[in-house]
């Protein structure tokens, strides 16, 4: 147990001001603490991060006398952001001056503690219960049970995240699969406390304390199995890049072996291509996708899907993110990637080929392409109302949302490996220059993510120009991407899609039809423009 004097004020306390899950549920928690009939309450939390929920049921439901037992893993301590949240929750709870003890181990192990010492106590049990912990539908499931066992009779049972928006609410990554199933498991036992448009689902135990089982032995599941965390990753994409982004996704998932968490941003999806995309993932319960609406006053819905890059930290609900752009093929696990550490910088991203040192327009400076970006979106998040504010004084910048990022973000990025973003293969990548010689561009050669840059839709004057064979374009435009290695990988993965036999479609050459006549019009209007004097009369 441990004790300190209460001599504070909020300031006082260390808490991250973008990580705070709590603060709105307040005036909810003070209406039930009444129900509360001890004088020195017992709390049991299952999840306490920085210990914000901890610290107010301290000061509040125990403000008279009581104790709480905060459970979280802390990464085992194993990690430096485990021991930084560990030393805050230990530095908030003094603050309090109440009794307070942290169990840093994993929910099941120590429930099973409790639940042995609670067996030998002269007043066993807790009066509220908090149970936040893992997302996953069976960990819930089983924090709850073990947990129950732990309540008395009339106590306060909280389960968090039930209306949750980071996964699908079906998903056995969701809590409310694990929670539907226990609310089903304990019919009759319980009376419900919240609504049915409430964000949390909150109960009242009404049966008896049954400690139950007991167990003595615990296993280690190591440290990278058990902690759980996944891979998130992101695209924003409209109605046009939908077939794109499905290779794009399914590459990814095959690559991959461990848990992936996708996120779309809608910039435009109708629901047939949505299906076509879901349709599209191999099925496997470690993938998730999940479909975002960009906010109304978002950059993205005034200018355009791009712009979805700048206001990534205030749509998508994680704090850690891969941005892909859906132009792309995986082809190695990206897990690795992921695990980039990030050395404090808000994001990771490779070096621009076409321009490593920048253009003429921004002048000399290290220059990343924005199409494979690892974020620290709490960072980013903290300082996204001035990153928006640069984003609209440079808004006619010739590379759009990449220059402001790499403006804004100049020198505050850590350079990944171009095998994690090859761009210009086989095209510019291959001209010599002083800056381009200066990258690793053999590391493209078995890239892991191929970026194919470049217009879908080249103009007649790109395909046309001796200087510039092979152009640059993509595999499913109407001039294809002409020598790329990896234009006919891009094919094959597509063929995996809701979209194969494309490419042999009438609907391909139709498109590409109606395309090549398009660059051919809009070329011989460029030429009348240069010729002076022109007149169709004269034909």
């Amino acid at each position: 147990m441990s004790q300190a004097i209460s001599s504070n004020t909020m300031s006082d306390y260390i808490f991250t001001p973008t990580q705070d899950w709590f603060t709105f549920n307040i005036d909810t928690w003070e209406a039930l603490f009444s129900l509360i009939e001890s004088p020195a309450p017992r709390v049991l939390e299952i999840g306490s991060w920085e210990g914000r929920s901890a610290v107010f049921l301290l000061n509040n439901l125990c403000a008279s006398g009581g104790e709480i037992v905060c459970i979280d893993h802390f990464d085992l301590l194993r990690t430096e952001a485990g021991r930084e949240r560990h030393r805050k929750i230990e530095h908030n709870l003094a603050l309090t001056g109440k009794t307070f003890r942290i169990l840093d181990q994993f929910s099941f192990p120590a429930l099973m503690d409790l639940l042995e010492e609670e067996m030998s106590s002269a007043a066993p049990g807790f009066d509220w219960v908090y149970v936040d912990g893992s997302h996953e539908a069976d960990d819930t499931l089983l924090d709850g049970e073990l947990a129950w066992r732990l309540a008395r009779k009339g106590a306060v049972f909280i389960f968090d995240d039930y209306d949750w928006n980071a996964q699908p609410k079906e998903s056995i990554h969701h809590p409310r699969r694990g929670i539907d199933a226990f609310l089903t498991l304990h019919k009759g036992e319980y009376r419900r406390l919240s609504s049915d448009t409430q964000y949390q689902m909150i109960l009242q135990k009404t049966s008896e304390m049954r400690i139950g089982f007991l167990v003595k032995e615990k296993a280690d599941l190591g440290l990278q199995n058990a902690l759980g965390y996944g891979v998130n990753v992101v695209y924003a994409i409209d109605a046009a890049y939908a077939m794109p982004a499905a290779v794009s996704i399914r590459s990814l998932l095959k690559q991959s072996c461990g848990r992936i968490s996708i996120y779309v941003i809608d910039c435009g999806l109708d629901e047939v291509n949505k299906e076509k995309l879901k349709q599209s993932l191999p099925i496997d319960d470690n993938f998730t996708l999940t479909f975002l609406k960009l906010p109304p006053q978002s950059l993205a819905v005034e200018k355009g899907a791009v712009w979805a890059k700048v206001d990534l930290a205030t749509i998508v609900p994680v704090e850690r993110v891969l941005y892909l752009d859906a132009d792309t093929l995986i082809r190695g696990d990206v897990k690795d990637l992921w695990d980039t550490d990030l050395v404090g910088q808000p994001l990771a991203a490779a070096a621009d080929v076409g321009y490593p040192m920048g253009h003429s327009e921004l002048g000399r400076m290290r220059y990343f392409n924005a199409g494979v970006m690892l974020m620290d979106l709490a960072k980013i998040r903290a300082e996204h109302a001035k990153l928006e504010l640069a984003a609209r004084d440079m808004g006619h910048s010739q590379y759009l949302e990449q220059d402001i990022l790499n403006v804004y973000f100049r020198d505050r990025w850590t350079e990944l490996s171009l095998k994690w973003n090859a761009q210009g293969l086989a095209t510019y990548a291959e001209d010599p220059s002083e800056d381009r010689n200066a990258l690793a561009i053999e590391e493209m050669r078995d890239a892991s993510i191929v970026h194919f840059t470049g217009p879908v839709h080249p103009d007649v004057e790109i395909v046309l120009n001796p200087w510039v064979q092979p152009y640059t374009a993509k595999p499913w435009g109407y001039a294809g991407a002409p020598s790329h290695p990896f234009a006919e990988e891009w094919w094959q993965v597509l063929e995996g899609t809701e979209w194969k036999g494309y490419r042999a479609s009438a609907e391909f050459f139709r498109a590409r039809k109606d395309q090549v006549d398009q660059v051919i019009a809009r070329a011989g209007e460029r030429l009348k423009q240069k010729l002076v004097g022109y007149s169709d009369d004269d034909l």
